[in-house]
């Protein structure tokens, strides 16, 4: 009898492993193009939460992620994780360690001199931290405002709020002065809000995405978000922009968005543009 149900075992696991491989051999890929490693689409994952962070099992994890996820199952690849700080994640890329890098990277006039940018996954948008919620940045005319060192929008709130902005050189910082007081409101990316306040940092702050204002280029247009790609993989890289237009057509990218707690409508990026 135990034979037998270790025979039948045997025969379960067989099975199991013959329809796995005949899955895998009838998947057919949308494009051919290769990869750095076969069978696999490999990030080059930098934490930049919510839109690619590292899981406890090694994995990327977040916005970036999610879309790769259903970049790989159109391409019949296993997506497989990187690990990289900011500072190295281009370099994997143009090295071939990588075929693509995490972390809401802006589309750059810059970067095009290193790597192929893909087509916009998404805003990442400005918004306005305050108690009250506000959403327009006349509204606080007068008021002593904050935001971050090295954000798009800094030069224009600066020729807009003069003396009044204070400026900081993490979000961390002015996420305090905001909670206690210091602040009456502030400028930060919209992202960046949705995460402290899961992280419950940003107690009575409201985050709203800030409505287009003149006087503010990045209130109309938002830097967008971008996987760097390596130059030498032009294949590569047309593969990629046409699944992504197929994941903005079908409304994919905006269900991931609000799945990490983003607005639906960052996924209206608008035609490809570059930071100059």
């Amino acid at each position: 009898m135990r034979m037998t149900r270790l025979f039948a075992s045997v025969l379960a696991a067989t099975a199991t492993v013959a329809a796995t491989s005949a899955y895998a051999q009838d998947c057919k890929p949308k494009h051919e193009f290769t990869t750095a490693e076969k069978g696999f689409l490999t990030a080059g994952a930098v934490t930049f939460n919510p839109y690619s962070y590292i899981d406890s099992s090694g994995n990327v994890q977040g916005v970036d992620a999610d879309i790769l996820i259903e970049i790989a199952t159109m391409e019949c690849l296993q997506l497989k994780t990187l690990p990289t700080d900011a500072a190295a994640g281009i370099q994997t890329v143009v090295s071939g360690r990588a075929d693509v890098s995490t972390g809401a990277w802006y589309r750059t006039k810059d970067r095009t001199r290193v790597v192929n940018l893909s087509a916009p996954l998404y805003l990442d948008q400005m918004a306005v931290y305050s108690k009250e919620g506000v959403t327009r940045a006349d509204q606080l005319d007068g008021k002593t405002v904050g935001s971050v060192q090295g954000n798009l929008w800094v030069a224009d709130l600066q020729k807009v709020f003069g003396e009044n902005l204070k400026l900081y050189p993490t979000s961390v910082a002015m996420h305090q002065d905001l909670v206690a007081g210091r602040l009456d409101a502030a400028f930060d990316g919209y992202s960046t809000g949705v995460t402290a306040i899961k992280a419950g940092t940003l107690s009575g702050i409201k985050v709203k995405v800030i409505e287009a204002d003149k006087r503010i280029g990045a209130s109309k247009e938002a830097g967008q978000g971008t996987f760097p790609m390596n130059k030498k993989n032009e294949a590569f890289t047309a593969a990629i922009d046409d699944d992504i237009a197929e994941l903005h057509k079908n409304g994919k990218i905006a269900e991931i968005l609000v799945k990490h707690g983003l607005d639906a409508s960052a996924a209206e990026t608008g035609a490809p543009r570059l930071i100059q």
